[in-house]
């Protein structure tokens, strides 16, 4: 057990946060700063949340660079309301759209956008199980795209893109929901950036979008407001009432994250959390690690034993420990363990010395 007798989580989402700010989150519980009041009951009008929300945007800026061409808009609904945002928003001109298929959310946008366009499957690694990210070349989308969107981190399977597709003139968007802050991105490249907020950022019910300026105002004049993200731009993300508390909790990831050395020394942290766990999965015949060493994920590292029984069986024993949350996504089983930001380094030493106990216990049955 770690601290206050908590328990490893390697959920996919929610997620752990970082102790610190739970610590900080208990301390304002009941009194913001002299308000008298919690955030939970602060009005999204008031001065002090006004305060909470724009220095949240304003330390996302600095985390990632993000430039002055770019909104930042905290909205709800999760990752799946942009599945039917994207293409409402952003098919303005061919109404085409080239989608790149690596995992059951992509799929899940790609079938979504299809109700409002010309959607095109460009690349799909579908045929090998997910286990690979397709590399596509600018040539490989239509020219007369209205974008191209990929799931740039993909919790069920395990992958990552370890490039950034070239698309030439054509906007490129990215659901970056399960890899969201854990390593340095070049928002440049990108038309938008969104993240469901529960794995790396907050608790579940924020999601952060990303946009460039010149993606706004083309959305169908039938569109319904709350899905115009010009809606939100407009009004600062305060059109309506926002999910105030997880925005004041991203604020204090934020702040955790460059009290931390900013996304570069995160990124070595995670880079040193998966090494560890891949080199023990390749350096032995017990488990198997199914995702192309390319493209394998930082963050959701998938794995199993060859057996359904014994992947029970040791999901069943790693909760004995301690450790919760592995057992893999309903649709393919297995086992998963997602170590996101503030999966502690220890967390991933006590699962590699209990892989290694159960494999001792298990090997010549």
């Amino acid at each position: 057990m770690t601290a206050y007798n908590r328990v490893y989580n390697f959920s996919a989402g929610p997620s752990m946060l970082p102790l610190e700010v739970l610590q900080q989150a208990a301390l304002d519980m009941f009194n913001y700063h002299g308000t008298g009041e919690s955030v939970m009951e602060m009005s999204h009008r008031s001065p002090e949340f006004d305060a909470i929300i724009k220095e949240a945007e304003k330390d996302l800026r600095d985390l990632l660079h993000i430039p002055d061409n770019y909104h930042v808009l905290f909205l709800q609904g999760g990752g799946t309301l942009q599945f039917s945002m994207v293409p409402l928003n952003f098919l303005r001109k061919s109404k085409k759209a080239d989608y790149i298929i690596t995992g059951n959310w992509a799929n899940k946008a790609y079938k979504e956008a299809c109700k409002f366009g010309d959607i095109r499957i460009a690349g799909t690694s579908e045929p090998d199980n997910f286990t690979y990210i397709p590399k596509l070349k600018k040539e490989d989308f239509r020219e007369d795209a209205d974008y191209v969107y990929v799931c740039y981190n993909n919790t069920i399977y395990g992958s990552h893109y370890s490039y950034v597709p070239d698309t030439g003139d054509i906007p490129l968007i990215a659901d970056m929901s399960s890899c969201f802050l854990s390593e340095e991105v070049d928002v440049s490249k990108f038309a938008m950036i969104y993240a469901g907020a529960q794995k790396n950022v907050a608790p579940a019910g924020v999601t952060i979008c990303i946009i460039r300026d010149d993606m706004l105002g083309y959305a169908a004049d039938d569109c319904p407001v709350y899905l115009n993200y010009e809606t939100h731009a407009k009004k600062d993300s305060l059109y309506n009432t926002p999910p105030c508390y997880n925005v004041y909790i991203a604020g204090l990831v934020f702040k955790h994250l460059k009290k931390l050395g900013g996304l570069s020394a995160m990124h070595e942290i995670n880079v040193r959390k998966a090494d560890k766990l891949y080199a023990y999965l390749d350096s032995t015949d017990f488990y198997k690690a199914p995702v192309a060493p390319e493209d394998r994920s930082l963050m959701n590292v998938v794995f199993v034993t060859g057996s359904k029984e014994l992947d029970a069986e040791f999901v069943a024993g790693a909760k004995e420990q301690g450790m919760i949350n592995l057992k893999g996504h309903r649709s393919i089983g297995g086992i998963r363990a997602s170590i996101y930001n503030a999966m502690p380094e220890e967390g991933v030493d006590k699962l590699i010395a209990y892989m290694k106990k159960f494999e001792k216990e298990h090997a010549q049955k």
